[in-house]
């Protein structure tokens, strides 16, 4: 008997720490929706909710608009340093030069923010992009700011219109990109953008959590 609640007792632990392992960004409901913090560049990307048989997703519209959606978080990049997204973009922006000024724009992006000092212009970042014209693991600073390196996880090259998941590596990104070995993050936004191009966008964000591996 004492065998058997040992047993149950470590089998409960082992899924508790399963379930520690994942920490989830969004949930993608109407009552989340509501608390978000509205980061606007130029204009107001237009988001709504939807269901599939996944679950909740963000859908985002844009035309010669930017606008994101984020939230303050803390994230142990120690139990938790692998970034999971899974997103799809059903039109894209091609033909635009995303590392240059007049074409940074991106159909999809998922911004990993860490606070380095008392004013938001003090941020580093790291840009995860679904890029319309550049190859997956290609990556640059901002055009704007070499405090954000854009970095591409997907591209409408091999993925147009279609859900893709993909995965990185958070904690060993900052320390490759800025030099800076974190042990947590502070913020997490999505945001499509066309304000530079004037084109339009349409893109889907879902299940964005970070994992132990």
């Amino acid at each position: 008997m004492i065998n058997k609640i040992l047993f149950s007792f470590i089998f409960f632990i082992s899924i508790q720490q399963s379930c520690l392992a994942e920490v989830r960004v969004f949930d993608f409901t109407e009552a989340e929706f509501e608390t978000l913090q509205i980061k606007k560049v130029k204009g107001k990307t237009t988001y709504t909710l939807g269901t599939n048989k996944i679950g909740n997703f963000l859908k985002a519209e844009s035309e010669g608009k930017a606008s994101g959606l984020g939230k303050e978080i803390r994230i142990n990049l120690l139990k938790t340093p692998f970034i999971n997204i899974t997103w799809k973009v059903e039109k894209d922006l091609q033909g635009i030069v995303e590392n240059s000024k007049k074409g940074h724009d991106y159909a999809a992006r998922v911004f990993v923010v860490k606070k380095t000092g008392s004013t938001a212009l003090s941020n580093r970042a790291i840009n995860y992009v679904f890029s319309s014209n550049n190859l997956v693991n290609d990556n640059w600073p901002s055009p704007y700011t070499k405090k954000s390196v854009d970095y591409v996880l997907s591209t409408t090259k091999d993925h147009l219109n279609e859900w893709i998941t993909v995965k990185a590596n958070v904690k060993e990104h900052f320390k490759k990109f800025h030099n800076l070995d974190l042990t947590e993050i502070s913020g997490v936004a999505v945001m499509t953008d066309t304000d530079n191009s004037k084109l339009k966008a349409i893109s889907y964000y879902q299940d964005i959590y970070f994992s132990e591996e």
